[in-house]
């Protein structure tokens, strides 16, 4: 049975070579950094509405998953945040806003091995700031009213 599964190296070498060369080329980039243990690193990326967005890429034996910590748990209007991002969730392509730790909310993603090349990841990396930029000012609005007006 684990004969089917792919060889994961060269995988990594693509990943690895591709965030160097985001570091370089991406005006962007701040940092990139890999969890030794794990198939996993993060990319740094700086922000404009958002100061920074960190941006994890975890390579699974079938897939590549992507993430971002997008913002806490609402302290108010619960029900307005998550219908905001519900909708929203319905335009965004390859990613999704969920629940994770803590009531925070991610947005999140994932492709089979197959699809991942250096144009699936530059539009992962351009789609994950993009929606972050557009989405979470208004989202932290709604959730952080009575905090932002104070």
């Amino acid at each position: 049975m684990g004969d089917d599964l792919p060889d994961l190296q060269p995988f990594e070498d693509l990943i690895e070579r591709w965030l160097a060369r985001q570091l370089v080329e991406n005006r962007l980039a701040l940092a990139v950094d890999r969890d030794p243990d794990l198939r996993r690193w993060y990319l740094r990326l700086r922000g404009e509405d958002r100061d920074f967005t960190t941006i994890w890429i975890t390579l699974g034996q079938r897939t590549l998953q992507y993430e971002t910590y997008f913002m806490p748990a609402p302290d108010e209007a619960h029900q307005e945040v998550y219908e905001y991002l519900l909708r929203r969730n319905h335009r965004l392509f390859g990613m999704r806003f969920s629940i994770g730790a803590e009531d925070a909310i991610y947005l999140v993603g994932q492709m089979p091995l197959s699809a991942v090349d250096e144009g699936e990841l530059d539009r992962v990396v351009g789609s994950t700031y993009a929606y972050v930029e557009q989405y979470f000012r208004p989202a932290l609005r709604l959730g952080f009213a009575s905090r932002l007006r104070g």
